[in-house]
């Protein structure tokens, strides 16, 4: 389950009053994950890098919101719903275009406006205390969006092993291990991060990473050297701790 109930700890909360094991992180931290404002200020408050930000609750004309990114963001930007996933309603943003997308977006009350990180994409994948490994991605559209991640069509191109050096590649396992641990997450998550020049960026973390035939952890995983069923078989025992 993706998105809003699914995996910000509401439907984890309905399991655990009735007693039922669930797969993945707990109430508390899919919560805290889910949401992005607080999750970031949680990296910050951890000396772990991620874009520059901040939240727009629709209470100020869009000059004055302009004049905001112009002074604190510069454009491009990034904007997107604090709790949704998959991303869905996530855009790429510039002067010209910022406002029809912002009011696109409006029956969300509250959005997040982000630094826009050029560079590479770099998703790492941690199962419990293993830092199980990474995988770059090349996406045809702007970025790995929605489309990207679901429509085979999209042609995003994943590239394992990532070109990285040694100390770079362990850099990025070991943030992304250290922000699974920090948020207090269980069972798998994937980390997504944006390396350019020289840092890594974590742009959120996801407690409920997908399980498609396109999704990176069976991937990551395959490489190396767990099977899908192997995979599963781990979550689901994993799953059985929460009883």
């Amino acid at each position: 389950m993706h998105g809003q109930f699914g995996e910000d700890g509401y439907i984890q909360s309905i399991l655990e009053k009735f007693k039922i094991p669930y797969t993945h992180s707990g109430v508390v931290a899919s919560s805290l994950a889910m949401d992005k404002e607080i999750s970031k200020k949680i990296f910050i408050k951890n000396k772990i890098n991620t874009p520059k930000f901040f939240v727009y609750n629709y209470g100020y004309k869009s000059s004055t919101l302009i004049k905001k990114i112009q002074s604190k963001l510069k454009f491009p930007v990034v904007i997107k719903p604090l709790n949704e996933g998959s991303s869905v309603n996530v855009f790429i943003c510039n002067k010209s275009n910022l406002t029809q997308k912002v009011k696109s977006l409006k029956d969300y009350k509250k959005i997040m406006i982000e630094e826009f990180i050029g560079g590479r994409e770099i998703q790492v994948a941690i199962m419990g205390n293993k830092k199980l490994g990474a995988i770059e991605l090349k996406p045809k559209r702007a970025f790995y969006d929605y489309q990207a991640k679901y429509n085979t069509k999209a042609k995003t191109k994943h590239i394992i092993p990532v070109d990285l050096p040694n100390k770079k590649l362990n850099q990025v396992l070991n943030i992304a291990f250290k922000a699974h641990k920090i948020i207090g997450c269980s069972g798998v998550t994937r980390s997504d991060f944006k390396y350019f020049k020289g840092r890594f960026y974590l742009l959120e973390i996801n407690t409920q990473p997908g399980m498609t035939k396109l999704s990176l952890v069976p991937e990551i995983a395959s490489y190396e050297g767990i099977s899908f069923l192997k995979l599963i078989e781990w979550i689901l025992k994993d799953a059985s701790k929460k009883k």
